[in-house]
């Protein structure tokens, strides 16, 4: 690719080049009407001449030697190393003679596994890796939504620590006192991203199959009639729950199922708890718990037909929703 400052492309050296051979214009009369010097002129007509139109392509700036690039017998031993210690760079770089940095750097290049995805003892992979986390959205609504319950702790009476400051659970009374937690369920879709929560006393099963009936009704309502797949993390009441195995067989979904310890397969919905917290329930201070439980309802409207969405090109998800 020609640099932001160039004034010949692939396109104009080939025009360069017709003027010149094929036209006869002189180089020099060439090179004024293109705005370019007549070395500059010269040189891509001698490069044509000597290779043909392969010559007028953009070269690599690779250079053509490094000789002080680590030697292949050098990398061969760090990554013999890295099998048979199954250490870090801080570690084989001593042992080896080698920067520590051009030791993670023959890593990085040979996409040798982090050590945190090893096992300590046999040195394979045992932890998944984002090798999944592409990004999709599905064609339609309903054609898959995310279900995920989000944990968050209530507000005690007249405000808690982010009203009063950190002191105010400093007394040994009010380190004991249990407030608890609201469970925030949470339905999202797929294609529109149109979202519903719903703060529930827990995520038991009974609750969580209520609930997404509940999320279906209020999607119905909003342009999605149907909802062809669910898809939910491993959670028990999720799994084996015979209330929520009913509500997908009440709606005709298919139940999918995340990979264990792969929260971004359930992405859509773990985005928007991230949004809940930063937008509804920790963007301003609440005097009680009832009082964050009121503004849950105001934001999620506001959420789904004004709040714009990167994803959705700045518009609202309403926008991808026939009107009801």
């Amino acid at each position: 690719m020609a640099h932001a400052n160039a004034r010949l492309n692939v396109h104009g050296r080939r025009l360069l080049v017709d003027r010149v051979r094929r036209q006869g214009w002189a180089v020099a009369h060439a090179a004024k009407a293109m705005g370019i010097s007549r070395q500059c002129a010269h040189r891509w007509v001698a490069r044509f001449d000597a290779e043909g139109e392969a010559g007028l392509v953009d070269r690599s700036s690779r250079p053509r030697s490094s000789p002080r690039r680590t030697s292949a017998a050098v990398e061969t031993a760090i990554l013999a190393a890295r099998v048979e210690h199954r250490r870090g760079q801080d570690w084989l770089g001593p042992e080896l003679g080698v920067p520590a940095r051009t030791v993670s750097r023959v890593l990085r290049r040979h996409h040798v596994p982090l050590l945190r995805v090893l096992d300590p003892l046999t040195g394979e992979v045992i932890r998944s890796s984002k090798s999944t986390a592409v990004r999709y959205e599905r064609d339609r609504p309903g054609e898959l939504v995310h279900v995920d319950v989000k944990k968050i702790g209530k507000i005690p009476d007249g405000g808690g620590w982010r009203a009063h400051g950190r002191s105010m659970g400093s007394s040994a009374a009010k380190k004991k006192a249990r407030i608890g937690y609201d469970y925030v369920h949470s339905m999202v879709d797929d294609h529109s991203r149109l979202a519903y929560s719903k703060i529930l006393p827990d995520e038991k099963g009974a609750t969580c199959g209520a609930f997404i009936q509940r999320a279906a009704a209020y999607f119905a309502d909003h342009g999605i009639p149907a909802i062809e797949r669910i898809i939910t993390d491993n959670h028990f009441s999720h799994r084996k729950s015979n209330d929520v195995a009913a509500a997908m067989t009440a709606l005709g979904a298919k139940h999918k199922f995340i990979r264990p310890h792969c929260p971004w397969q359930n992405g859509k919905v773990e985005r928007f708890n991230r949004t809940l917290a930063t937008e509804w329930a920790y963007r301003q201070v609440f005097t009680s718990n009832q009082a964050r439980a009121d503004a849950l309802a105001p934001w999620l409207e506001q959420y789904n037909t004004q709040r714009r969405h990167t994803a959705l090109g700045g518009l609202p998800p309403t926008s991808r929703l026939s009107p009801t």
